[in-house]
């Protein structure tokens, strides 16, 4: 058996253009619903799903590779370098720090080209010490075959499962080159399928000791950033593969096993997997259509700012009961003001009472 790049016509790709037309034509249309309901909503709000989308898009990728992330300091990391004023601020660890700005340094910075260096710089961020938990790696640099050839595996320390072999080392140099150079310059491709092809052509190479699978997320990242034009980011894929993990894997390992150069199958998979990352995103942002639809229907001049703010809370999630003490606490306010807000919102229709109730009285959002 040879692996896909031991082909005589890698990386000459093929592919079904009619099996894929359908697909590919549902998720440019999905992409494009999506962008425009977001660019519909106002500014505050689009920036809240926006460190929602990157935060969750940076602890998925990592949690595939089998790393925990603090996502209070995910967080706390991407908005201090996206220039965020927000609340619960964190300092956050050198390790994350790195991981974030490989991911906005791709995002953010999408329409600059790829290159060896930029490559080097993201793999450096990603390993600041130089180790890979206890294991020194080569860090900024291409893999050698010290320790033998590369690996491509999943799975736990025990039951690990190989999927394939990457390229040799003394290949690394050429490969990459002339991948860099057709992800610069290939502009008449569909810039979606562009994408899929990328990611599968850089796992397949796998040019680094460690680190390779959130770097070519990251390189999926930025050509889809390439293709919504922004660098807005409002879907991920690898929440998505993270949720079908194992399914990720097995397309990886049938295409390099396939002894086939068509990638019609993995074409495919990815479209689908990304289709079902922008269906996912009408759930995971679902919390802030809805405080869009609220606010256009309760304009903020007819709340109080103690109003607003315990509204806010609720639709980003408010910890326990919302009781009149704690409306009173959290707005430094009385407990007969607090009171008097509560019912004013009860009037209005806006909140009603929790019927699971309790010890105390506690509130809702009457269509949350």
């Amino acid at each position: 058996m040879k692996y896909m790049h031991q082909l005589n016509s890698w990386p000459k790709f093929r592919w079904d253009q009619g099996q894929i037309a359908a697909i590919l034509g549902t998720v440019r249309n999905r992409q494009g619903r999506l962008i425009g309901r977001m660019e519909a909503i106002g500014f505050p709000l689009r920036s809240e799903a926006i460190l929602q989308t990157l935060t969750l898009d940076v602890l998925k990728s990592s949690e595939i590779e089998g790393e925990i992330l603090d996502a209070k300091q995910v967080r706390s990391s991407i908005a201090r370098r996206l220039g965020m004023n927000i609340g619960g601020l964190v300092s956050s660890d050198r390790n994350i720090d790195g991981v974030v700005e490989m991911m906005l340094d791709a995002t953010q910075q999408f329409n600059k080209l790829l290159t060896k260096e930029r490559l080097f710089g993201w793999h450096a961020s990603l390993f600041p010490t130089g180790r890979s938990g206890m294991q020194k790696i080569i860090v900024g640099a291409w893999r050698d075959d010290r320790n033998g050839p590369m690996q491509v595996i999943s799975g736990s320390v025990g039951r690990e499962r190989v999927h394939f072999e990457a390229p040799e080392a003394s290949r690394l140099n050429v490969e990459m080159k002339n991948f860099i150079n057709w992800f610069n310059h290939e502009k008449a491709m569909d810039p979606v399928l562009k994408a899929a092809i990328a990611h599968l052509w850089f796992m397949t190479i796998h040019p680094f000791e460690d680190g390779n699978g959130r770097i070519g997320r990251a390189i999926t990242d930025m050509q889809l950033a390439r293709t919504d034009g922004s660098a807005q980011r409002f879907y991920s894929m690898s929440v998505q593969i993270r949720q079908e993990r194992n399914a990720y894997y097995r397309a990886l390992e049938k295409i390099q096993k396939s002894n086939d150069i068509d990638i019609t199958d993995w074409i495919v998979w990815f479209l689908d997997c990304l289709d079902r990352a922008l269906s996912a995103t009408e759930n995971t942002l679902s919390g802030v259509f809805k405080k869009t639809d609220f606010w256009k229907t309760h304009p903020e001049g007819s709340l109080n700012k103690r109003q607003i703010m315990l509204i806010n809370k609720l639709f980003d999630g408010f910890e326990g009961a919302l009781t009149s003490s704690k409306w009173a606490k959290i707005a430094k306010c009385s407990q007969d003001t607090a009171s008097r807000d509560i019912v004013d919102l009860i009037d209005k229709k806006i909140l009603i009472k929790d019927v699971a109730g309790g010890r105390s009285t506690s509130y809702l959002l009457k269509d949350l």
